[in-house]
């Protein structure tokens, strides 16, 4: 296999990295984990141990993506974007001792096929983020997102829908539509389905 790693990366010899993947100046990918074939891991960015990261994603610089993380295929995390892994943070238990490993559960993020998280956001432990989702710069996600679904704000609710090209669907009679691809959606409650051609 061939890929890139800056000559001052930090890629854990445990971790394992896919072909065409490139890893580029002060990023860090811990053990075990796994960087999928043609993904791209920005400038400084921090790959926690164990966190499996899709083919052909792009984690842009600064980008803090935590255990027990998983992302799927094509994936976008923004600059500066954070996927969190502790639901009840604390440094030190209820004594005042400072936490051991053992002394809580890591609850990671997952991200959809395709879905983007802009720069600067942060997703809260245990979050999913569906499908093609798009949750904006800066959100803040505490509840699932749907697949396709545009979020945005503090905390961040939805506030309309996207396609596969990530622009917001535009309506026609009872339908969405993709404008860039074509395809039509339609709106079912809190969830969008894709309608046959």
């Amino acid at each position: 296999m061939s890929f890139f790693v800056a000559s001052d990366a930090d890629v854990s010899t445990d971790a394992d990295v896919g072909d065409g993947a490139k890893i580029w100046n002060l990023a860090q990918v811990r053990e075990r984990a796994t960087i999928g074939s043609g993904t791209i891991v920005g400038r400084g960015a921090y790959i926690d141990a164990g966190v499996v990261v899709g083919a052909n994603c792009k984690i842009q610089n600064h980008a803090l993506v935590y255990a027990p993380a998983r992302l799927a295929d094509g994936v976008f995390v923004g600059p500066a974007a954070v996927l969190t892994n502790d639901v009840f943070p604390r440094a030190v238990t209820p004594d005042g001792d400072l936490k051991a490993a053992t002394d809580w559960e890591a609850d990671g993020v997952t991200v959809g096929t395709g879905a983007s998280i802009g720069a600067a956001a942060i997703i809260v432990a245990g979050v999913t983020v569906g499908p093609w989702a798009l949750v904006a710069a800066g959100a803040v996600v505490t509840n699932d997102v749907p697949a396709h679904a545009l979020v945005r704000g503090v905390p961040a609710r939805r506030v309309g829908w996207v396609g596969r090209s990530g622009q917001p669907l535009l309506e026609d009679g009872d339908s969405l539509v993709d404008t860039a691809t074509g395809t039509t959606y339609r709106s079912i409650g809190d969830r969008l389905e894709e309608v046959a051609p």
